[in-house]
């Protein structure tokens, strides 16, 4: 998933708006954004949407982009998660999104309740989250596909005044969370997500940061604003020049299936390099910009 757009779950008009965004996977939103007032509508509002929502077979067969449906469920320690989990479980969704981990214990507590539906983790949304955050690959839980950061809240925890220097770069702590987050999914192999631009009608401060999380290994990004969808989607889909580059690195290993060493157009590549090239191609394959996917990441 490139672009997940987080909702609030107690706007039916914003729901609305973000499923014909365009994005990859709506993020119906029961934690943060709904105010406890409102839970109760919020969860209510997601146990309609999906009793409505097509079966995955009927989905593929329709020329309609339909994003997946992930929900955001309260934390683990909040009153409202046991009544989130009363919500979703009859009817869950393709995914689901726990706030606020800071630990595998975390993880182990939501399995328990909710069996095989996949998860996507927000780490380091506090201070011992941040140090915490590299032993959650230590003992993967199979359903764990994802895992994310929360800038926000952590900033809170922090007390910091801004995330961001005046060059529009996270400043240090922030640095050192975004790079535990992706160094984190990479050793557990599942897919790292970064997190939110705040400036949301800032499309070209928007661009760069997605330019930058593509370039270090990111596969996607959270996103709090419809508009931002398009941007994200063109950042994260590998461009025709990186698949030509990935497709000579590849074939320059077929024509060299015993060495672990080639020299495409004057610069030498190893196997890792053979590893990036066939997962761009699954990327690209998959965001419909090659007709199938080439070759395995193993």
């Amino acid at each position: 998933m490139r672009s997940l757009l987080l909702v609030p779950a107690n706007d039916m008009a914003r729901i609305e708006q973000a499923l014909a965004s365009g994005a990859d996977a709506v993020v119906l939103d029961l934690e943060d954004s709904v105010a406890f007032t409102d839970k109760k509508r919020a969860r209510q509002n997601v146990q309609a949407l999906l009793r409505e929502r097509q079966p995955e077979a009927a989905r593929s067969t329709t020329h309609q982009h339909q994003p997946e449906i992930i929900v955001r469920v309260n934390a683990l320690d909040e009153a409202e998660f046991n009544a989130d989990m009363v919500a979703l479980l009859d009817n869950p969704p393709e995914a689901l999104m726990l706030p606020k981990v800071c630990s595998i214990d975390c993880l182990d507590r939501l399995m328990r309740h909710v069996g095989p539906i996949p998860v996507i983790a927000i780490a380091g949304e506090t201070p011992m989250g941040v140090l915490t955050m590299p032993s959650l690959a230590e003992q993967v839980p199979e359903t764990l596909i994802g895992i994310t950061w929360g800038l926000g809240d952590l900033a809170a925890q922090l007390g910091a005044t801004s995330s961001r220097d005046d060059d529009n770069l996270l400043t240090d702590p922030f640095r050192l969370t975004r790079s535990l987050c992706l160094l984190t999914a990479r050793a557990a192999n599942v897919e790292p997500i970064d997190t939110v631009y705040l400036r949301y009608s800032d499309m070209e401060g928007l661009r760069e940061d997605c330019a930058a999380a593509f370039r270090d290994g990111f596969t996607g990004k959270l996103a709090i604003h419809p508009d931002q969808v398009p941007v994200i989607n063109e950042a994260f889909t590998p461009t025709e020049e990186q698949i030509s580059k990935a497709r000579d690195i590849i074939a320059a290993f077929e024509q060299r299936p015993h060495k672990g060493l080639v020299s495409v157009n004057g610069r030498l590549y190893d196997r890792p390099h053979l590893i990036r090239a066939r997962r761009l191609l699954r990327r690209a394959a998959r965001y419909g910009v090659l007709e199938e996917a080439i070759g395995s990441v193993s």
